[in-house]
C-alpha cells in the first residue's frame, strides 16, 4: 500500500509542481522520535528475522520467523542498541552501550553484548559477572562453531590484583586482551594478551591469523602474521591513520587500510595489492556466515553505492534497484541469497524496510511511520566551487509544495568533521523542510568520501577555509535564486556546532541566528581536554586534533583567531546552545563557558542542557527536546513565512 501511495504522490507532484499547496508540518515528535525499527538482520538460513522495535525511549529486541510468528521478545528498557549480529541461526548478539563516568579508565561510552540463545531463550551478557574482567566489551571479532558449540571472540580488559587488594583496573593503562567466549555459558577463555600495548586481531574460522600493534607514544604501527610470529610491516602512523580492518575475501587474507587505500594481504605469499574498488570506501560488506569480505560501499553522486565482488549478490542488488529504485540498499541476506532485507529512503519515503523472497518484495516496516510521504522534501546534490577554486558539493533539501525560489534557509554543516552528508532521509533537515525552509548541508574540505587530498585539505582550516566553504555554498544558492541569503540561520552538531558558532563570531553578517548542539566553543580548551582524557599530549587523538585545527600546541594562540569563545563579544546574531550532560566526545563545559561569555558580552543567548543524553542524541525524549527547542528558536528569529 505504501509503495502505491509513493507512486501516486510522485505523479501528482510532477503534474502540479509548484502549484501544490504545502502539506501541514507534522509535529516535531514525528522526526525527533528514534526510528521505530532499526538494525534489522536475517539469520544465515533466511528463516529468522531479528530487529529492534522502539516505542518512545523503550526498546525491544524482536526475533520472528518469516510468517510473522514471534520467536523471542524482550524489553531492553532504555539501553542504547548499537548493532545486531547472528551467530549461525542459534544466537542473536545484541550490542548495547552506556555512558560511564567516574571509573578508573577514561570516561566514555562502553559497550556490552548480550547473546540470546534461540534454543533456550536464555540471555548471557559477555564479560559480565566475571571477577577478573571489567564489565564491558572492547571489540567483536566474529563467532565460530566448534564441536557443536558457538564461541565468540571479544576484546576484554583484564583486572589486575595488587597484593592484598581486590581485582581492579590498572591505573597505568588498560589494554584489551582477546577472549574466546562460550556463547551458551558466557565462560571466557583468554586467547591473546597484548602485554600493555594496543592491538587488534583477525580471527579466521576460529583461528587468530594476524594482529596489529600501535604504540601511542611513538606512533609506531606494526603488522604481524600471528601463525608464524613474523613482522610483516612497520610504519610510522602518528595519528593512527593505518588500521587492520579484518579478514579479506578468502581464508588466509587480511585487509589493511592506509591513507585512503585498502590493501589485501595474502599471508601465505606476503603479496599485497589494493582492493579492486573505485572510490573511497565508506563501509566493508561481509558475508554473514563466513565473515569474509564480499564488497564495499562508497558514496557516488551523493548516494551510498555498493561495489560487490560476489556475482550472485551483485545480480540480486541490481534487481533490487530495478524494482525498488536507485536508493535501494542491501541490508541483510541469507547464505543462498534468495531471501533479502533491503531499505529505501528517498523523496516521498522516510525509510522503508523490504522483505525480498525470490523476486517478490513487500514492505515490512517503516522507520518513521508518523512522517507522511507528502511531507518529505526532495533532496539533490549541489555542485559549487570554494573561493580558492576547490570543487565542492552539498546536499540541498527543498520544502515540499513550495517553489524553489528565494526560500528561507537553514545551513546545516555536518559533524566529524571527517564525515559527509548524502542523499537520504535526514530527520533534522526534513523537520525544517516540512516547515518551509530550504536546508543546505555542505561537504566542506576536510570531509571524507571525496578522497584523501580533499580530506587533508581541511588540515589547519578550522574557522578558516572550512568555514568559508560553507558560506561559499550559500552564495551559490543565492546566485541561483533558490534561497534568500538575508533569511539564513546556521544549525549544527559537534563540529557542525562549532561551525554554527563560528558563523556568527569568526564570520559576521551572514546569519540571523545560530544553533549549536554539542559544539566546540574554544579549540584550545578542547585540545587540553582531549590530552587530559587520553593520558597526556603524546597520543594519536591529541596529534590528530592538533593537525586538523592547525595547532602547534594545546595553548597555541593562533587558535584565538578562530575561537567563538574568545570572539563572543563579536556575535552578531542570537545563539541557542544545547548539550547532552553525558557527552564524552565534546564536554558540556564547552557549552557552559560559551553561554557565560555571551551573557557577559550582553549578547542574546539561550541554553538547554539535556540530562542523560550523549553526543549522538541516542534517546528519543531528549532528541525531541533538542529538535523542539531548535525549531522554535529558528522560527522566532528567521520565520519561514
Amino acid at each position: 500500500m505504501r509503495s502505491l501511495v509513493v507512486a501516486i504522490t510522485a505523479i501528482w507532484a510532477a503534474a502540479w509542481g509548484a502549484f501544490a499547496a504545502p502539506p501541514p508540518a507534522p509535529p516535531a515528535e514525528a522526526y525527533g522520535a528514534l526510528p521505530s525499527i532499526d538494525f534489522m538482520q536475517l539469520s544465515p538460513s533466511g528463516q529468522r528475522l531479528a530487529y529492534v522495535e522502539v516505542t518512545g525511549d523503550t526498546r525491544r529486541i524482536m526475533v520472528l520467523d518469516l510468517a510473522g510468528k514471534t520467536l523471542f521478545a524482550a524489553g531492553l528498557g532504555q539501553l542504547k542498541v548499537r548493532d545486531i549480529d547472528w551467530a549461525g541461526d542459534d544466537y542473536v548478539l545484541v550490542t548495547t552501550s552506556a555512558t560511564l563516568k567516574n571509573v578508573d579508565v577514561q570516561n566514555g561510552e562502553f559497550a556490552q553484548v548480550g547473546a540470546i540463545n534461540m534454543a533456550t531463550r536464555k540471555v548471557i551478557w559477555v564479560m559480565a559477572n566475571q571477577s577478573t574482567l571489567f564489565d564491558a566489551v572492547f571489540g567483536y571479532y566474529g563467532a565460530n562453531p566448534e564441536s557443536g558449540r558457538w564461541y565468540g571472540y571479544f576484546g576484554g580488559v583484564t583486572l589486575t590484583r595488587p597484593r592484598g587488594s581486590a581485582p581492579a583496573l590498572n591505573p597505568g593503562g588498560n589494554f584489551p586482551d582477546l577472549y574466546r567466549v562460550d556463547l551458551e555459558t558466557g565462560r571466557p577463555q583468554l586467547a591473546r594478551s597484548p602485554k600493555a600495548i594496543s592491538q587488534r586481531w583477525v580471527v579466521d574460522g576460529g583461528t587468530v591469523i594476524a594482529h596489529s600493534e600501535f604504540i601511542d607514544v611513538t606512533g609506531q604501527w606494526r603488522l604481524y602474521d600471528e601463525r608464524t610470529g613474523d613482522l610483516l610491516v612497520s610504519l610510522k602512523a602518528p595519528t593512527e591513520q593505518v588500521a587492520l580492518v579484518g579478514a579479506g575475501r578468502r581464508s588466509g587474507t587480511i585487509l589493511v587500510h592506509q591513507n585512503g587505500e585498502t590493501e589485501e594481504w595474502d599471508l601465505a605469499t606476503r603479496a599485497h595489492t589494493p582492493l579492486p574498488v573505485t572510490g573511497e570506501i565508506d563501509r566493508y560488506v561481509r558475508d554473514p556466515t563466513t565473515g569474509y569480505l564480499v564488497g564495499v560501499t562508497i558514496t557516488a553522486e551523493g548516494r551510498s553505492e555498493a561495489q560487490l565482488f560476489d556475482p550472485a549478490l551483485r545480480s540480486r542488488l541490481a534487481g533490487l534497484k530495478k524494482g525498488l529504485g536507485p536508493s535501494a540498499t542491501l541490508v541483510s541476506w541469507s547464505r543462498d541469497h534468495q531471501t533479502l532485507i533491503a531499505k529505501t529512503a528517498t523523496e516521498r519515503d522516510p525509510g522503508t524496510y523490504w522483505l525480498v523472497t525470490g523476486n517478490a518484495a513487500k514492505p515490512v516496516a517503516f522507520a518513521y511511520p508518523k512522517v507522511p510521504d507528502a511531507s518529505v522534501g526532495s533532496v539533490k546534490m549541489i555542485d559549487y566551487k570554494a573561493a580558492d577554486g576547490l570543487a565542492m558539493q552539498g546536499v540541498l533539501t527543498l520544502p515540499p509544495g513550495r517553489d524553489a525560489k528565494s526560500l528561507p534557509l537553514v545551513v546545516m554543516p555536518h559533524g566529524g568533521p571527517a564525515t559527509h552528508d548524502t542523499l537520504t532521509f535526514d530527520w533534522w533537515a526534513q523537520a525544517f523542510a516540512a516547515r518551509g525552509y530550504a536546508v543546505f548541508q555542505p561537504n566542506f574540505r576536510g570531509s571524507d568520501g571525496y578522497g584523501t587530498s580533499f580530506h587533508d585539505a581541511g588540515y589547519g582550516q578550522w574557522g578558516r577555509k572550512m568555514q568559508t566553504d560553507i558560506s561559499d555554498g550559500v552564495a551559490e544558492l543565492a546566485r541561483q535564486g533558490v534561497v534568500d541569503p538575508k533569511r539564513a540561520c546556521i544549525v549544527g552538531g559537534s563540529y557542525g556546532g562549532y561551525a554554527a558558532l563560528a558563523g556568527v563570531t569568526v564570520q559576521q553578517g551572514l546569519y540571523r541566528c545560530a544553533v549549536a548542539y554539542a559544539g566546540v566553543a574554544d579549540p584550545n580548551q578542547m585540545l587540553q581536554w582531549v590530552a587530559r582524557s587520553n593520558g597526556g599530549v603524546r597520543n594519536p587523538a591529541t596529534r590528530y586534533w592538533r593537525q586538523f585545527m592547525g595547532a602547534t600546541s594545546d595553548s597555541d594562540r593562533a587558535l584565538n583567531e578562530v575561537s567563538p569563545l574568545r570572539l563572543a563579544s563579536r556575535a552578531d546574531a542570537p545563539v541557542l546552545l544545547i548539550h547532552g550532560l553525558d557527552d564524552t566526545v565534546v564536554p558540556s563545559d564547552q557549552t557552559r563557558v560559551m553561554h557565560r561569555a555571551l551573557k557577559a558580552a550582553g549578547k542574546p543567548v539561550e541554553q538547554v542542557i539535556l540530562k542523560g543524553e550523549d553526543h549522538w542524541l541516542s534517546t528519543g525524549a531528549t532528541r525531541t527536546e533538542m529538535l523542539k527547542a531548535t525549531l522554535v528558536f529558528v522560527e522566532k528569529h528567521n520565520p519561514a513565512d
